[in-house]
Order: C-alpha cells, then sequence, then structure tokens
C-alpha cells in the first residue's frame, strides 16, 4: 500500500511549480546570483535558523523531533524548525510555498516528484553541497537521486518492491509458502487460486498487482522496458501494458484475486482498513518498508517475498533499490551549507540512526545499517534482511517520474478498475494509459 495523490495534486503543482521558478529566477536575476549555486551558501558558524519540512504519521514525527533536538544540542548556533504534515496536504502545501519563493530549506521528497521540482530548478544539486559526504553510500542507493548529471535527492532509506505474506493464512489454508527465489508469474496465479479455494470464502489468495504503477514497472522492466526513460519520456509500449492486464485477468479469472468492487473500494483504503490488514488476503503487493506497519496493522508477523518472475529467476524479476524517501534542499535556500550538515546528520551520524532506525526505510549507509540493524524491531529486522539478501539480485534504479508522471498511479488505478469490471479489454484499456499519460507528461 502506499498513500494516494488527490487527482488535483499534479495539475495544481505543476502549476504553481511554473510560477515557482518564473519567480527564482526574477529574483536571481535581480540578486545577480544562481538559483543553484554556491553563491548563497550560507554560513554554519553564525546564528541559523533552517526549515525542515516533511509529511508522516505520529512515529515519524516523534523521531524527527528527537533528532532534531539531539543535532541542536551539539549545535547551539542552529536553529531548526519542522514542518510537518499527512501525505494527503502534503504537496499542495510545498508547492504553494515554493511558488511564493518560500521554501523550506530542506524538504523530504518522494520519487514522483523529484525531477518535478528539480527539472524547474527549485532543488539545489547536491554534488555541489558543502559539507555532504556520500562515501559511505552504496552506488545504487545515490543513483536513485541522480539524473541529468546531478543529484537532487538524497537517499533516506532503502526499499524494493515485494510481495508480503501473511504465514499464518497460509497455514490455516494447509498451503506452503512459495520458494520465492525461482517461482513464476503462473506459480504465484496457482498458488493464490488454491489458497482462495482452501480458504472458502474467508478470504483470497492475492491482491491484485494493478493498484499501482510498481508492479508495472516491474513487469516492464521483466520484459525489457521500463515504465519510465532517462530522458524523461514514457518507457512502457502499449503490448506491455496490454500483457501486464491480461495477466490481471487471468488471476481475476482464476479467482485468485477479490471481485472487482472489492478491489476498487481496497485501494483506497487506510492502511489499517486494507484487507492485507485485516486477514482477507493471504498475500499483497507493498514496499519492503511499510512491513513494520502492516505487520502491526494486522497483529501477525508478516513475510516479505521476492516479486515472481517470467522465467523463474530472481535475477531477473527486475527489482532495484528504491529511495523510500529523499533529503532536497532548496536551492533558494540562504544557509545551504548549515542545510547541507544537518542532512549530513541525518545521513551518516550514528547517533541520528539511532534515533531514526529504520522508520524512513533501511539506512543507505552501509555503516549507520550495521550499527542500527541489531537495534530494530523485529519487522524492521527482516526488512533489513530482506533487503541485504535482494541485493546480488537487482537492477539498476529506475529512472525517476518526469514531470507529470506523478500521475500515474491513479491513471494505472482507474484503467485497472475498467478491465476488472470488463468495461474495456486489455488492449483498449492499455491504449488508453499510454494517451493519458502522455498527455500529462505534455
Amino acid at each position: 500500500m502506499r498513500p494516494h495523490i488527490p487527482p488535483t495534486a499534479g495539475r495544481r503543482l505543476r502549476a504553481l511549480a511554473a510560477a515557482a521558478i518564473a519567480t527564482t529566477l526574477l529574483a536571481a536575476s535581480a540578486c545577480g546570483g544562481d538559483s543553484g549555486g554556491a553563491g548563497d551558501s550560507g554560513s554554519a558558524d553564525g546564528p541559523v535558523t533552517l526549515r525542515f519540512t516533511w509529511w508522516g504519521g505520529d512515529t515519524r514525527t516523534k523521531m524527527t523531533q528527537q533528532a532534531i533536538e539531539a543535532y541542536q544540542k551539539d549545535h547551539p548556533n542552529v536553529t531548526i524548525k519542522g514542518e510537518f504534515g499527512e501525505w494527503s496536504g502534503y504537496w499542495d502545501k510545498l508547492a504553494t510555498t515554493v511558488a511564493a519563493n518560500d521554501a523550506p530549506d530542506i524538504i523530504q521528497m518522494d520519487e514522483k516528484y523529484l525531477r518535478e521540482y528539480a527539472d524547474r530548478g527549485a532543488l539545489l544539486d547536491l554534488k555541489k553541497a558543502e559539507g555532504l559526504d556520500t562515501g559511505k553510500f552504496e552506488e545504487d542507493t545515490l543513483k536513485a537521486g541522480e539524473f541529468d548529471g546531478g543529484l537532487y535527492g538524497l537517499n533516506a532509506g532503502i526499499n524494493s518492491f515485494a510481495i508480503v505474506a501473511n504465514p499464518a493464512i497460509f497455514k490455516a489454508a494447509g498451503v506452503a509458502l512459495p520458494d520465492d527465489t525461482t517461482w513464476t508469474w503462473d506459480d504465484y496465479t496457482k498458488l493464490a487460486a488454491e489458497l482462495s479455494t482452501k480458504l472458502n470464502g474467508k478470504g483470497w489468495g492475492t491482491g491484485a498487482p494493478g493498484t499501482n504503477e510498481a508492479a508495472l514497472n516491474l513487469w516492464a522492466r521483466q520484459h525489457g522496458e521500463s515504465l519510465w526513460t532517462q530522458d524523461g519520456k514514457l518507457g512502457v509500449t502499449a503490448g506491455q501494458v496490454t500483457a501486464f492486464y491480461q495477466q490481471v485477468l487471468k488471476l481475476k479469472d482464476a479467482k485468485a484475486i477479490p471481485s472487482a468492487e472489492f478491489v476498487s473500494q481496497d485501494m483506497n483504503a487506510a492502511l489499517d482498513q486494507s484487507a492485507m490488514a485485516t486477514g482477507k488476503l493471504a498475500m499483497s503487493w507493498m514496499w519492503s518498508n511499510q512491513l513494520n506497519a502492516m505487520s502491526k496493522a494486522a497483529g501477525q508477523e508478516l513475510k516479505l517475498l521476492r516479486i515472481p518472475s517470467v522465467d523463474g529467476k530472481a535475477s531477473a524479476n527486475g527489482s532495484y533499490y528504491k529511495g523510500s524517501m529523499f533529503w532536497s534542499i532548496s536551492s533558494r535556500s540562504k544557509n545551504q551549507k548549515a542545510a547541507a550538515e544537518f542532512v549530513n546528520y541525518l545521513s551518516n551520524n550514528t547517533a541520528a540512526g539511532n534515533i531514526l532506525l529504520a522508520e524512513r526505510g533501511v539506512p543507505p549507509n552501509t555503516e549507520i545499517r550495521a550499527a542500527v540493524t541489531p537495534k530494530l524491531q523485529p519487522a524492521d529486522a527482516a526488512s533489513a534482511k530482506f533487503i541485504q539478501d535482494i541485493g546480488k539480485e537487482l537492477g539498476d534504479p529506475s529512472p525517476a517520474p518526469p514531470v507529470g508522471g506523478g500521475q500515474v498511479e491513479k491513471i494505472i488505478q482507474r484503467y485497472t478498475t475498467e478491465v476488472l469490471f470488463g468495461r474495456q479489454t486489455p488492449e483498449k484499456a492499455a491504449q488508453g494509459f499510454i494517451d493519458e499519460v502522455n498527455g500529462e507528461l505534455k
């Protein structure tokens, strides 16, 4: 499960961000500076006030505030003002502040909008940031925030798309957990159908894979394509989207997934009300860093499984290390050096790691990861082990969505619903998906 973006957010963001870059360029022209250079770097030596914005629940906010307090104690010249909120209103607020040339210094950024802001000049190239060390980061985890020769988001946590299984439901159905290092899409479909049959109306084998863009992206990567290209275009063809929707129909025809009505409602359910959390699914699709939250919601010990592949080779299932979220710095910050030093603390300081643990995902700094892993909750420790186990099987990170790409989740959900209700064929839905996404990119 991922948070869902309000339908108007993408268009509003683009309109506001367009205004923001115009304002930024005018301001730069007026002061004779460079919107992304070191001229406004600021000093961390004198009194500095930094604004730091993030989204998340109470647990994340409490941990983040503790990290802020620890940093301020060691840096009495720095005051950090936290600005936080829920995902649903976060992006509208951020777009508004950026448009008003009043962006926070440090921004918790999502992959969906990283390029959106960077392409409009709103984010600092972190390769130019003074006081930021990325030497202990795995190379692939840095690539997740890189494009066009710059680093615009520093990975705050590693995750990977996965299938989550409820071993208690498998046991109740008398079905063994699969060997996820060798299973194929056909194996997955048969297993889910068997679970549905043996649960005898008390649940289903799996959730539908077409409720977000990640499953489609991995399907595309397994077939030599990708949802996005490095140059910011749609990279998946109508043929592969058609094949993906045909796979979704196979699951429906095998009664491996719930009804179209149920799937449609579950797309927008809160995590604790989702079919996986309420014990109605034996398997579902989600990002690995959500294992702890889902396990708590389900009241069960859940297990992460690799994504199935076409030929049963885990190394060919399209998976990659994704940034669960990123640290970005405003290109218009007057205190870029101080902001970079604080991001460096969040990313590379063991004390900060011991506070934040794996709440934002497995730490990408390998030394911090090793230090905090023994202190993790069981589900977070399991997530960290999963990330470690799949490391040698992964491909290069998927390109960040281009400007306009943030709406793809809503689009794929809508066409998945059309296919499941039988209102559109996979072919028609695939072409509609392609046309609508391309329309957003323009």
